[in-house]
């Protein structure tokens, strides 16, 4: 595929920056939140929704990240989540204090919302984007379209030297882009390297099927699911044709792979949710998923085999009162590198995984764990508890970061749900912190971030969707935090709008809750 060079979009906002300082009400001693996202930028897309599959959740937010480089940060996210599948566009917004006050800039140019050289593509789901250390910034995403009018998708890149105001070099990546359903590319995501100015690394998975026509439900046949590589040493004016880094055999696949890069050798680390056989949903059976990686120490030209460290023993997450599922990161790990080259990866498990494995509602994630290794991957610190709690409910999504001898783990979780609760499922935010590498996460550094909020309100993709992973970056002596929440607080107040009766899986959104999630700030000091 030709590639899109310098194509420029400056957005239709720009010249009217809004500003968005408001915090939330919030108990004392909750750390402040700073609203990120404001109105959908993409209203004269919900034109084309009648002609599309699937729900529509105008003006939802959701499944952010973000980049830091000194006081600026770049924050993007679903804009306008579909229920099966991706957005209306990839919103994005800048801000240059640290994270406290952030100016709503637009979309991304990356679907016929928004750009007419990638107008072939209706959805855009999975952004990504990271600082190099000139201050340009690299973002990924996924194009694509869900039947209408075809099945095409692609790998989707573009640069900023200005801190988001302009995107440029607009391009699919070569060998990403495919036209038909048995070929569909996953969860993307780009890193900067850290060193070299002009250099980043984009990874993620093809999932590659037997026939084209999704009734034929091949998962019960025959699939495979490699992990993709390309890079880029020019600012992102070119990126090298996707190649091959993890090959799977027939019924197995790669998802949620992530490249870290250590700042002292150069070494790259890809990490993945390795999943072989058996396999979901062959005969009812779950994924035998493996927390694994590989990597290369030359730039990318060549890979090691795969690596296992930990089973993932994920089941995901249920409302325990009435079963309603929640969409949450299970089965995808995050990672971190420090100065000093030490690995930290994170993931959301479940304590008696075997034993729930033959339970149905009673099953779901209870604690985040973690790893570290201090010699590049040679052995791993056994599996330790970063946090559980007592009561057993789950807790879901963990995001990690590293900042000279301080580790934040991030996370959701569902303790102040009542025993008896069926309409609201209360859920919060949460940090945790480690002076010493990583060994301990004591209870008395955890810190709630922002209000405690109905996850029943979130917009329905598979089940309440908050997103498959949320932001954190270290950022001056601390960290920036970027998460999405619904905008019904607790105690749920009849008369708030947003707090209209829960969506259920079966039953159309409320017409009145009109903005059901936002995606917020935080900085952790």
């Amino acid at each position: 595929m030709k590639l899109l060079r310098k194509a420029i979009w400056i957005p239709a906002l720009a010249s009217a920056l809004v500003l968005l300082t408001s915090t939330m009400g919030i108990a004392a001693g909750v750390i402040d939140s700073f609203v990120v996202s404001g109105p959908s930028p993409l209203a004269a897309c919900k034109a084309q929704d009648a002609a599309q599959p699937g729900r529509n959740f105008f003006n939802a937010e959701v499944e952010p990240q973000v980049a830091v480089s000194g006081s600026n940060a770049i924050a993007m996210w679903h804009e306008d989540r579909w229920s099966n599948g991706g957005g209306h566009g990839i919103g994005f917004s800048h801000s240059g204090d640290g994270g406290t006050t952030w100016a709503t800039t637009g979309a991304m140019p990356w679907d016929a919302c928004t750009s007419s050289s990638l107008a072939a593509y209706m959805r855009n789901s999975d952004p990504w984007v990271s600082f190099g250390p000139d201050g340009t910034a690299y973002a990924s995403a996924l194009a694509f379209n869900i039947a209408v009018p075809n099945w095409a998708n692609a790998v989707v890149v573009a640069t900023s030297t200005d801190f988001g105001t302009t995107w440029q070099n607009v391009q699919p990546i070569q060998g990403s882009a495919f036209t038909q359903f048995a070929q569909s590319t996953d969860k993307n995501s780009t890193t900067a390297d850290p060193k070299i100015a002009g250099t980043a690394y984009t990874v993620w998975d093809t999932l590659i099927e037997p026939t084209d026509n999704p009734r034929d439900n091949p998962h019960t046949a025959a699939y495979t699911g490699p992990a993709y590589f390309s890079k880029t040493v020019n600012g992102g004016q070119t990126w090298s044709k996707a190649k091959v880094i993890i090959d799977t055999k027939q019924r197995q696949q790669t998802i949620g792979n992530i490249i870290v890069v250590d700042p002292n050798n150069g070494t790259l680390y890809d990490f993945t949710d390795l999943i072989v056989s058996p396999n979901t949903p062959f005969q009812g059976t779950r994924s035998n998923a493996l927390l694994a990686f590989v990597k290369s120490t030359d730039g990318g030209d060549t890979w090691t085999a795969p690596q296992v460290i930990a089973p993932f023993n994920s089941l995901g997450v249920r409302n325990p009162n009435n079963g309603l599922p929640l969409r949450v990161g299970d089965g995808l790990q995050e990672v971190a590198i420090g100065g000093d080259g030490k690995l930290y990866v994170v993931w959301e498990s479940s304590t008696n995984y075997q034993k729930q494995l033959k339970q149905s509602r009673g099953a779901w994630d209870d604690e985040i764990l973690i790893t570290t290794s201090a010699n590049g991957g040679t052995s791993w610190t056994a599996p330790a508890v970063v946090h559980k709690l007592s009561s057993g409910l789950p807790t879901f999504t963990p995001t990690v970061a590293v900042n000279g001898n301080r580790v934040a783990v991030t996370y959701y979780d569902t303790r102040d749900l009542g025993a008896t609760q069926t309409d609201h499922l209360p859920t919060s935010y949460w940090v945790r912190y480690s002076t010493d590498g990583g060994a301990s996460f004591p209870d008395s550094s955890e810190q709630q971030i922002g209000a405690t909020f109905d996850s029943m309100t979130a917009p329905i993709a598979r089940g309440f969707f908050l997103g498959d992973y949320e932001g954190l970056q270290p950022s001056g002596s601390g960290f920036l935090a970027v998460y999405v929440k619904t905008n019904c607080d607790a105690p749920y107040p009849s008369s708030n709008p947003f707090c209209a009766p829960a969506n259920s899986n079966t039953s159309n959104p409320p017409t009145t809750n009109t903005n059901p999630t936002d995606v917020f700030s935080a900085i952790l000091s």
